[in-house]
Formats: structure tokens, C-alpha cells, sequence
């Protein structure tokens, strides 16, 4: 392709046809993510009152510790799975504030090697696929490139939109298309229209551009809402799981024609200020909440939290096994204790 701007066109990626074709989800695969699936929306419509924990890594970076991590939630899940729902993170883009640091498996499938797209993107197809065949656990993901979701769109459970792509219009599109979950999070100023309008927006059909393609959207009826905290003028982390919160997002939420109200809370990020140990804390807080308010309980489906084999979290080249290289998580011992603390909260 002829160079007319600041960018070189190196090679073109093979298209997500083809890949869903090489790396292949198998028949028994694609019968256990149908089941999973509407054991999740069952949840955000109100037919279950299951409680949903998206839980795992700051960001995939290695497929052997991860898919150790995954394994280690089976039997876990098994012992829970009459009040708790386990959707595993295998978050495989990583957004850089700054645009300088790891990007994620998507970007280098070895963290320690130059990027490689071409690689990078079958190493999430496959690591994606390996977690539903292997552990019966079926995954998310952030949508951080929208054109990307096809290569993943058969293998992904839930998704989520970022704090710094809520208000982008193509993610509100797009997600307007998918027939899974997509948590929408509040943008890192906090303000709640922003996210509530991005809701709204995908809620309902629409016709865009995408991948080349005219297309009709029908609405996603599962997008919901995501509570992160937020970040003022001066750098100052702002919490949003307290009770008074939750009951200013629920009368925002609930009474203004949004269809199935749900959030999950995120107990990471501006929550926790990246203080990974708080997310036990807060998770606790907000089984406290869900147990005071009949309302909030109705509202709140679920948390998010950071979690990986050790605690805290490690620069790429220090190389400890299980340990995050992006923001610090909780230890599997803490982990594994935390859920079960959690389910008999419920």
C-alpha cells in the first residue's frame, strides 16, 4: 500500500474467516459457551439471582500461568455453583494512559519479546478457545479495538468497555450488534451520563460502518453498567460502590426506561486507588449493600476483581511465575478465600 501519511503498512492480518477456521472452537466447546451464555444473560435479565464474579488477571500475559489460574477456578466454581457464576478475565489488550508500556497479549504474545499482531492474535484466539474446552469456564474481555471483537466474537462471554472508550462511538455501535453482556464503565471523570447514555446507545438498533461493511444493529438488551471510581482534576482517586452512590446510579438508572438495570462493580482501578488489597474490603461492602436494599440488590449482578497466582505485581523482566506485569492483583490464597467468603455472604 502506497505511504501517504506518518504510518507504514506492514503486512495485512489474516481476516477473522480464517482464523475461526484454524483455531476452531470444537462442538463440545461451542455446547458449553451456549449453556454458559444463557446461564449469564438468565442473570442480567432477572431468572437467576446468581452472583456473577469477573475475576483474573490485570491482563493476560503468558498462556501457561493463566490458563493455571483458570484451572485453579473449577473446582472452586463447582463448590459455589449454586449462588455464584465465575466468568473468567483473559483481558489480552491492555490500555496505556500514556501509550507507553506492555499493550498486552494481543500485542506480544511473550511479553518479553518485539511485537508481532500476526502471532499476537492467535495466541488470544487460542488461549480464549483453551479456557472454555479445557476448564468449562467461558471468558471475558475488553473491547479495546473494536475491529478486533471478530476474531474473538464466537468465544467471548461477556465484555467490557473501558473507562477511556465508553464514549467512543464505534464501541456504543458495536456493541449494539453483540448478543452477549457488555459492561459498560463510567468514564475516569465519573460522570455517570456519559456511561448511562453509552448504555442507552447500544440498547438500540443502529446502522454503521464496520470492517468494510454496512451494518444493522438490533440493540444489545444485556449492556450494563460498570462502577470504577473515578479521577479528578488534581489526580485525586474518587470511590462510587458506597451505598449513597449506588442509590444515586439507581435512581438515574432504574427509572429511566433503560431495559434489565445492572451494574457490576468493580472493586479495582479508582476503587481501590490500585491498592489490590482493598478489593476484599469493598467486595465485602458490597454484599453488606446487596443484603440492606432489596432495590440495589435486584440492580448489582456482580464484581470485577484483579486477581492472579501471587500477589501484587512485578516488572516483565523480573519474570516470577504468576504475578501481574501490570496492575497489582490479589494472590490466589487471598482469592480463593475471598470467593468463598463472598458466596456465604449470599
Amino acid at each position: 500500500m502506497e505511504n501517504t501519511s506518518n504510518m507504514i503498512f506492514k503486512r495485512k492480518l489474516p481476516m477473522p474467516d480464517e482464523l475461526k477456521k484454524e483455531i476452531s472452537l470444537s462442538k463440545e466447546g461451542k455446547e458449553i459457551k451456549a449453556k454458559r451464555d444463557k446461564e449469564i444473560a438468565d442473570i442480567f435479565i432477572g431468572k437467576s439471582n446468581k452472583f456473577i464474579l469477573i475475576i483474573g488477571p490485570c491482563s493476560a500475559d503468558r498462556e501457561v500461568s493463566v490458563m493455571d489460574y483458570i484451572h485453579r477456578l473449577v473446582p472452586i466454581q463447582e463448590k459455589v455453583k449454586d449462588r455464584i457464576l465465575i466468568i473468567p478475565r483473559i483481558y489480552t489488550g491492555k490500555p496505556r494512559t500514556i501509550g507507553v508500556g506492555y499493550k498486552g497479549m494481543l500485542h506480544q504474545p511473550d511479553p518479553t519479546k518485539d511485537p508481532d499482531m500476526i502471532e499476537g492474535i492467535k495466541a488470544i484466539r487460542s488461549i480464549h478457545k483453551k479456557a472454555i474446552e479445557e476448564t468449562g469456564l467461558c471468558p471475558a474481555d475488553e473491547m479495546l479495538y473494536p475491529e478486533n471483537y471478530e476474531y474473538l466474537s464466537d468465544l467471548l462471554s461477556y465484555i467490557a468497555v473501558g473507562a477511556r472508550s465508553v464514549e467512543n462511538q464505534e464501541h456504543r455501535l458495536l456493541s449494539s450488534g453483540i448478543n452477549v453482556p457488555v459492561g459498560m464503565k463510567n468514564p475516569t471523570s465519573g460522570d455517570l451520563s456519559i456511561m448511562l447514555n453509552s448504555i442507552k446507545a447500544a440498547q438500540n438498533p443502529h446502522t454503521f460502518l464496520y470492517r468494510g461493511w454496512e451494518i444493522e444493529s438490533k440493540g444489545n438488551e444485556l449492556t450494563h453498567a460498570i462502577l470504577r471510581g473515578s479521577v479528578d482534576k488534581f489526580g485525586i482517586n474518587h470511590v462510587n460502590y458506597h451505598y449513597e452512590d449506588l442509590i444515586v446510579l439507581y435512581n438515574l438508572y432504574c427509572n429511566n426506561g433503560f431495559k434489565n438495570p445492572s451494574v457490576i462493580i468493580d472493586t479495582n482501578h479508582s476503587n481501590s486507588g490500585k491498592q489490590y488489597l482493598e478489593q476484599i474490603r469493598i467486595s465485602k461492602e458490597v454484599l453488606h449493600t446487596i443484603n440492606h436494599n432489596s432495590d440495589l440488590h435486584k440492580m448489582i449482578k456482580g464484581l470485577m476483581i484483579e486477581s492472579y497466582i501471587e500477589d501484587g505485581c512485578q516488572k516483565i523482566e523480573e519474570n516470577i511465575y504468576g504475578k501481574s506485569v501490570t496492575d497489582p492483583c490479589l494472590g490466589w490464597e487471598k482469592t480463593e478465600e475471598l470467593i468463598f467468603s463472598i458466596a456465604d455472604k449470599l
